[in-house]
């Protein structure tokens, strides 16, 4: 039984170079090809084992950057016989620029959506406990892709000849999810994919976790910042989908 899940968070190859561009802080207007380039590629396999819509934009990006790292390679006799060639990451930076612009104007809208919804009318109080909410730190989309793909890694590394397959539903992932999150109120994201870690069970497993998320039904935090744990935690009682039951009525 194939996994689906709607990945309204996947936004793009250029949303993931902006990511590593961020990440690496380095000048937008000076991108350093050769690393962003493989680490870009680090990031197509799980994109790959995912199956995710429109991945083919993905690998036009990445023999983008490929084309244009073997360019700025070329020996310094090449680029002075082409001076005249402009800077062959010109137009890279400036469809980059673009959508740095347009993706901080959405950041800044959904601030003030997010203020906003923070306000109640006079005559209603507050839910009880709302104000103790803990704040977590948002985690980047790419932030949970990088540690899947390492748990893939890990769990993987001696090949098994025999192909398992898993034909565990998705709604049950997500079930079994939630109810864990919620009952211990924050879990470690490695620690939800339980043996056996065969490759369909982890993918099933992290596409409902994608899921739940989309869903609000639980949120993400990283408290050591990048390349700490992430975790998984209680999110409040909101607008979010529930997770369908586990077993069939």
């Amino acid at each position: 039984m194939p996994y689906t899940v709607a990945l309204d968070a996947f936004h793009g190859p250029l949303d993931l170079l902006l990511y590593l561009v961020r990440k690496h802080e380095v000048d937008v207007l000076d991108i350093p090809i050769a690393r962003i380039a493989d680490q870009f590629r680090d990031y197509l396999q799980p994109l790959h084992e995912l199956d995710v819509e429109l991945a083919g934009d993905f690998l036009v990006m990445a023999a983008t950057l490929m084309e244009i790292k073997s360019r700025m390679l070329l020996p310094a006799e090449a680029h002075a016989a082409d001076e005249d060639e402009p800077d062959p990451r010109r137009e890279l930076v400036k469809q980059l620029l673009e959508y740095r612009k347009i993706k901080d104007a959405a950041a800044a809208l959904e601030e003030r959506a997010e203020a906003q919804s923070t306000h109640v009318p006079r005559q209603e109080p507050p839910e009880p406990g709302a104000a103790g909410t803990p704040r977590v730190r948002p985690v980047e989309l790419w932030d949970l892709v990088s540690a899947f793909a390492r748990l893939m890694r890990e769990t993987q590394a001696p090949a098994s000849a025999t192909i398992a397959v898993d034909e565990t539903p998705q709604y049950i992932h997500e079930a079994h999810i939630t109810g864990r999150v919620r009952a211990q109120g924050r879990v470690r994201f490695r620690d939800v994919f339980t043996p056996p870690h065969h490759k369909a069970r982890l993918i099933g497993i992290f596409l409902a976790v994608l899921e739940v998320i989309r869903n609000h039904a639980i949120g993400l935090d990283q408290p050591d910042g990048e390349g700490g744990d992430i975790w998984l935690v209680a999110a409040p009682e909101g607008p979010g989908r529930e997770p369908e039951p586990a077993t069939t009525p």
